[in-house]
This record gives structure tokens, C-alpha cells and sequence, in this order.
């Protein structure tokens, strides 16, 4: 059960994930994981609550703590906020295989990928729908994934199924509890991690979704990828699990640095328009459905000439064109009062629902409701009247297009 803090703001409407979400994968008896920071984070005033398996804080008590102080925290020029995100899965392939492999469960081109260059792809089923979000970089002697904590399991289960099927040199390294993960997002992210790194170690030139092996604080065996969840430029970092508290600590001792917990994490994605697996993309949702066909490539890109990915055939045509969907991922805005998920949405006369919000929030950077859902596709273009059946009652919204607030991904200078 999410504590007392975290109900009353989820019933003021001030953190937009629903309960189900923040407990997502802790409904077996198996006891909570504490990540390396459970203690650093009491000692922040960390209001923990169970997600994926693990404790986590929803929040902080403080002068700079709750849900709307962390988001703005995170959205203010030179500022940067820290999130705990050790539950997330961290997976190395090995092997002469390992993008052969990988491309097959998999839409996104591996094998194009330069050194140190990673991409946002999809793991897909059968039927092409997604089982997974995953960040994937090509390390050079390694592939390195990252995964959602919710599914960190049956995503390893899906890998090793496929690899008892698969007649190649490839291995899974799963990095279990030996390494941590944390994030470091906002404009101020790039000078707060910077104090970290080796002297030569030039950011300045580190694109967006590139990554490499470092020492941060003087510690082997780390690595950092400039890249996240919030919309903003931003970092995360892996580091050997013993050092993760003074690591954390050495972050939050400059002044910039706010430690951040789920609750504005959540916030700051939607506001981002970016999917919570779970919530807005599922095992019964394909890429095309979730807007989410660009990771795929272009219509003469070879993933989708080729295919090859696990359910390709049921998302692309042998032209690589995208079959027909029924429905669309789309943001929502203009309604009074915040739609949470499974809102239900109909058309501008009231007589036909076409879809549900799977997410939605109270946006503290816009002082306004925000939410995002599927809709018919006939119904999916920006501008198109909707209304939401929010506690009983018809509410007029419409459809708009994502992000919300504008993201500001680092872009290295010309």
C-alpha cells in the first residue's frame, strides 16, 4: 500500500500514477528489494512505497521535497534532480552473435549503431506487441540494455526461451543487484555529473543516446549514457553497487542536485509524452498503435524491408509499409479536472466511446490537466473534439499532439 503521504496527493490529483502503478510487479509474497540507497533515502525523508519489486520513494519531505517542488526542481534552468533507478534490469551480450541475436527480439537497427551509440527500441511478441521499452548501446566488446524493473524478469525469461532456439555465439550477462542505476536529469545534469568524471572527459561532445565505460569519483568499472526519461538533457549512470552511497552523496552535496522521487518521475515523463509500460504500451499494444513506429526506421529503412524482429508480420508488410491499425496513441488536453487511466473517451456527440486514457496528471509546469490514451484512428488527428466521462460527468477535451512541454534533449554544438 502506497503511505499516507503519497495517498493524500494521489487523491489531491498531484502525483498521476495510479496505485496499481506504483505497485507494479510487488503483488507476489516475495519480500521488497532495497536498492544500495534504501538507508541514504530515509535519511532524505524518503516516503517509500513498493514499485517493481522494490522500495522506492514516491517523494521526499523537506524544504525542496513533494511532487511539485521535484518537478519544477528538475525543469529550472541550471538545476538537476537525482532518481534511484537501481530496480531498472542492466544486461550485457557477449558473443560474436550478440546483434544477430538481439535483432531478433528487437525492431530497431543494432547493427547500424556506431561504438557508443545506443537507440530506444522495442521488444516484441509473437503477435507484435510489445513486451518491453528498452535503451540499447553498442559498448564496443559488448552490447549493454537496459530494461524496465517491472519486467526485468519475464524479459529474461523471453531471452532465454530465444536462446535456447537461437544457433549462435551469444550470452546474457545479467548484472543483478552487483550494479546500480541512477539518473541525473534537468539543465543543470551536465556540470553536476561533470564533477564526477576524469579530467579530459569532454561532454561537451557526448551526444544524446551515446554512452561509455568511465570512472566516476575515481571508482572502475562505471559507466554513463547521456540519456532519460524527464525530456530534459540528462545522464544515467552505473556504478559498482559499494559505491553507489558515495557516489549518490557526492551528487547531492552540490546544491543544484535534488534528490527526486517517483512521484515527479512520473509527472515529468507525461508532461515529456513519453510511455510507462504498463500504463500506455502493453503486451497487446504494437509500435504502430503506440506511435512508436519511428523506432523501426523510416518505410526504406532495412528493419522494416527486412523484418526479422519477432511478430514483424504482423506489423509491417512485405513493402515495409505498416498494416492497418484501428487505434492511436494521442495526448489530450482542455478537460477541468485530471483523467486518470481508463477514463473513458467519446466523441464530441457523447454517444460513442472511442477509447481510455492510459495516463494522466495535474501538469505543474502547465497548470493544467494533461493525459494521453488511444483513440480510434479516425479519430486521432490533432484539434479533433473528444469528451472524457470524468467521475460520471462529460467533460470537453481534444486531441493534441505530444510533448506536452517542449523537450530539450542536448544536441552537441555545431
Amino acid at each position: 500500500m502506497i503511505k499516507s503521504a503519497a495517498s493524500t496527493l494521489l487523491r489531491q490529483g498531484k502525483i498521476s500514477t495510479s496505485r496499481r502503478a506504483f505497485a507494479a510487479a510487488a503483488t507476489s509474497d516475495e519480500p521488497l528489494v532495497k536498492t544500495a540507497l534504501y538507508d541514504l533515502h530515509k535519511e532524505l525523508g524518503g516516503d517509500m512505497v513498493p514499485f517493481a519489486g522494490y522500495e522506492l520513494p514516491v517523494l521526499y519531505k523537506g524544504e525542496n521535497g513533494g511532487v511539485m517542488k521535484e518537478h519544477l526542481w528538475c525543469r529550472e534552468d541550471g538545476k538537476a534532480s537525482l532518481f534511484d533507478v537501481s530496480h531498472m534490469g542492466q544486461i550485457r551480450w557477449h558473443g560474436k552473435d550478440r546483434t544477430a541475436f538481439i535483432e531478433k527480439l528487437v525492431v530497431g537497427d543494432i547493427a547500424s549503431l556506431p561504438a557508443g551509440s545506443g537507440c530506444l527500441s522495442l521488444i516484441t511478441n509473437a503477435q507484435g506487441g510489445i513486451i518491453d521499452d528498452t535503451v540499447i548501446t553498442n559498448a564496443g566488446d559488448y552490447i549493454y540494455m537496459v530494461v524496465n524493473g517491472a519486467t526485468k524478469f519475464g524479459d529474461m525469461k523471453h531471452f532465454k526461451e530465444q536462446l535456447e532456439q537461437f544457433d549462435g555465439d551469444v550470452s546474457m550477462e545479467y548484472l543483478e543487484e552487483s550494479m546500480q542505476l541512477f539518473a541525473v536529469q534537468g539543465p543543470g545534469a551536465a556540470e553536476a555529473v561533470k564533477k564526477l568524471l576524469p579530467d579530459g572527459f569532454d561532454l561537451t561532445s557526448m551526444a544524446f543516446m551515446t554512452g561509455t565505460d568511465t570512472t566516476l569519483d575515481g571508482i572502475e568499472g562505471c559507466r554513463i549514457t547521456r540519456c532519460g526519461y524527464t525530456g530534459e538533457d540528462g545522464f544515467e549512470i552505473a556504478m559498482p553497487a559499494e559505491h553507489a552511497v558515495s557516489i549518490a552523496s557526492k551528487l547531492i552535496s552540490d546544491p543544484t542536485v535534488n534528490p527526486t522521487g517517483l512521484g515527479a518521475r512520473d509527472s515529468l515523463r507525461l508532461e515529456a509524452g513519453l510511455c510507462l509500460y504498463g500504463n500506455d504500451i502493453d503486451a497487446n499494444t504494437t509500435p504502430t498503435e503506440a506511435a512508436l513506429g519511428w523506432t523501426m526506421g523510416g518505410p526504406k529503412s532495412r528493419r522494416r524491408l527486412e523484418g526479422g524482429f519477432i511478430g514483424a508480420e504482423n506489423i509491417l508488410k512485405p513493402d515495409g509499409k505498416f498494416k492497418a491499425i484501428s487505434r492511436k496513441r494521442v495526448g489530450i488536453m482542455g478537460m477541468k479536472a485530471p483523467a486518470r487511466d481508463h477514463t473513458e473517451i467519446y466523441d464530441a456527440s457523447g454517444e460513442n466511446k472511442i477509447g481510455e486514457v492510459t495516463s494522466g496528471t495535474f501538469s505543474p509546469c502547465l497548470k493544467k490537466p494533461i493525459a494521453m490514451g488511444y483513440v480510434e484512428k479516425d479519430a486521432s488527428k490533432a484539434g479533433t473534439e473528444v469528451l472524457l466521462k470524468i467521475r460520471g460527468k462529460m467533460q470537453k477535451a481534444e486531441v493534441t499532439k505530444m510533448p506536452f512541454v517542449e523537450s530539450r534533449y542536448y544536441r552537441v554544438p555545431e
